[in-house]
């Protein structure tokens, strides 16, 4: 029984419309029979004994049946242009939240807003004494995904997945495609390491159940690790692919 009761999910459309043309078959079918045993005793009957009351109830019959046939085909076309109408409305939705994902990445800040940002935030962190953290986030897309406009998708799901784990004052930037820095002002590192889980959580989420992207999270903090602006960025510069290394340059 296991065999007939595996429905494959790619198919239900399919198997829902054929069991629909089943059952307006039979019950063309069981119409048509009913009509053809009830029309011998329809019209062998003479008018005048009750043949008129038989004859318009079969008549009736046949009317009856012919509307319940053409309501369920009339149905059965409203339905599949719903679902296709549907269909289209998902693609449209996705395309727009691709594209907005995508705009998104365009308005996160570069490499050079980051080498301000981070002079300015490590003077005062110097002065106040405090420390401060970077946070190096490095995605590997699936290979099913790598130069596909669905890469940038992917980017930007994750960019609002991490967006979403930050406080206010934190800062995040993209330093090339899939490779994302975050800066942390006043977080020891034990506390950075706090926000890497939430980050790692959030980007899990992001990745959803076909693993879009892999990642990989990186913890720098000041005084802990590098004791200097300087060491700080070229550390980013050292985590960065080839390719990202020449974007990080120009």
């Amino acid at each position: 029984m296991r065999i007939f009761d595996h429905i494959d999910p790619s198919k239900i459309d399919r198997r829902d419309e054929q069991l629909w043309v089943m059952a307006i078959a039979m019950i063309l079918v069981f119409s048509v029979g009913t009509a053809l045993l009830a029309y011998p005793a329809a019209f062998s009957a003479p008018v005048a004994v009750n043949g008129l009351w038989v004859r318009r109830a079969f008549v009736g019959f046949c009317v009856l049946s012919v509307l319940l046939i053409g309501y369920l085909i009339e149905r059965q076309v409203i339905i599949r242009k719903l679902r296709t109408r549907l269909r289209e409305e998902r693609k449209r939705t996705a395309r727009l939240l691709s594209q907005a994902s995508a705009d998104m990445l365009e308005t996160l800040p570069r490499f050079p807003h980051f080498q301000d940002r981070l002079g300015r935030e490590f003077r005062r962190a110097v002065n106040l004494k405090h420390p401060l953290s970077l946070l190096v986030a490095s995605l590997i897309l699936a290979a099913d995904l790598e130069g596909r406009p669905e890469a940038s998708s992917a980017y930007g799901d994750a960019a609002k997945a991490m967006l979403r784990k930050l406080r206010g004052e934190d800062s995040i930037y993209l330093f090339s495609p899939g490779f994302f820095g975050i800066l942390l002002p006043g977080v020891r590192g034990v506390d950075a390491h706090r926000v890497a889980s939430r980050l790692a959580a959030g980007l899990h989420e992001a990745s959803g159940t076909g693993n879009r992207f892999s990642f990989e999270l990186r913890v720098v903090n000041y005084p802990e690790h590098v004791a200097s602006a300087r060491e700080m960025e070229e550390t980013v510069k050292g985590d960065a692919s080839p390719v990202g290394r020449e974007g990080l340059a120009a």
